[in-house]
């Protein structure tokens, strides 16, 4: 099942092999442009370097082997941002990121609230989970505030959250 989903602002739409090459190309465009030091700053090594449009062919097909990835559109159709579901069991391990110029417009919090929505009517999951670097505060508030709750301990630096959808099973 492709997943997309549409909020205020943002239209969210699942790039994998059966998407148009309009989407990919589109997606592959912006990635360099949005994948800028800070943005990455504190992120794996695989998502430092992507500045050119090879690189960022040979990145996003990586990922689309690794995770299923979301592009974030706004409404005039500009890639945003993008969002990453790694699935293990039933949990959906997830990770977000904004352009620099899209950051502190709640963007994400739409993001993720939309999200959070869109898993809960599909029941494939029991609970989300974020991994997020203990200095990234903004990301540390708005997992807190959309109920995410911070699981113990921390690893290398790194914060887990998580978010229990209430499937009923547990």
């Amino acid at each position: 099942m492709n997943l997309s989903f549409t909020t205020k602002r943002l239209n969210v739409i699942e790039i994998d092999a059966s998407s148009s090459m309009v989407e990919h190309h589109q997606l592959t465009i912006a990635l360099p442009t949005i994948l800028t030091p800070a943005v990455v700053a504190n992120l794996p090594g695989y998502f430092q370097g992507i500045d050119s449009i090879a690189a960022a062919e040979k990145w996003l097909a990586n990922m689309l082997n690794e995770c299923r990835l979301l592009m974030l559109q706004s409404q005039q159709q500009e890639v945003v941002g993008l969002l990453f579901i790694y699935t293990e069991k039933h949990d959906a391990h997830i990770g977000y990121l904004l352009a620099e110029e899209y950051w502190g417009q709640g963007l994400a919090f739409e993001l993720l609230q939309g999200f959070i929505n869109l898993a809960r009517a599909s029941s494939q999951w029991h609970k989300l989970i974020a991994g997020v670097e203990e200095s990234n505060t903004p990301s540390i508030n708005l997992l807190k505030k959309l109920a995410f709750e911070e699981q113990a301990p921390k690893e290398n630096g790194m914060l887990f959250y998580e978010f229990n959808l209430n499937h009923g099973i547990q």
